[in-house]
């Protein structure tokens, strides 16, 4: 009984129709060997760059964060009396529009060196704010007020919504 179990193992359809799709694929896989490696190839190709576009771009963005962060701190520098001379172990501002100015240009240089990263972005946003909270900011040129242009869409509300 064991001989005639094994005939008919080595007879059954399915492992000849295995072993017929084993070599087909394999002569096919010989026929178009340049195609793969070429595709093979563009493949790796395209991993590293995005995998480079990611890196480079998180790398811009840490750096922008720390430029944001020393921007936001200037903006909440205090500002000294009148009359009171500046203490050189505290930084500190004659006043508050040359405190906004100081800011202003530190968010205008983020928001144009790194106008594709999340801190750019808040930066414009912070440039926003200035710009509304000071009606004696020097008037703004054409590319700042492109600066300040929001990057989301607002829909108008519904008049059923609440």
């Amino acid at each position: 009984m064991r001989a005639e179990t094994r005939h008919q193992l080595k007879q059954d359809r399915f492992s000849r129709a295995t072993i017929d799709v084993a070599e087909k694929t394999v002569h096919w896989t010989v026929e178009h060997q340049s195609k793969l490696i070429v595709g093979a190839v563009i493949l790796l190709v395209l991993v590293a760059a995005l995998l480079g576009g990611w890196y480079y771009i998180n790398q811009q963005d840490e750096k922008a964060s720390v430029e944001l962060s020393q921007a936001v701190r200037t903006l909440d520098t205090a500002v000294r009396p009148a009359g009171m001379p500046a203490q050189p172990d505290e930084p500190s501002f004659a006043s508050t529009k040359e405190r906004a100015t100081a800011a202003h240009k530190q968010f205008q240089e983020i928001a144009s060196k790194y106008p594709h990263t999340r801190s750019g972005e808040i930066a414009r946003y912070f440039l926003g704010l200035l710009h509304c909270s000071s009606a004696t900011m020097p008037q703004q040129s054409a590319s700042s007020r492109i600066l300040l242009i929001p990057t989301t869409k607002i829909l108008p509300r519904s008049p059923n919504s609440r």
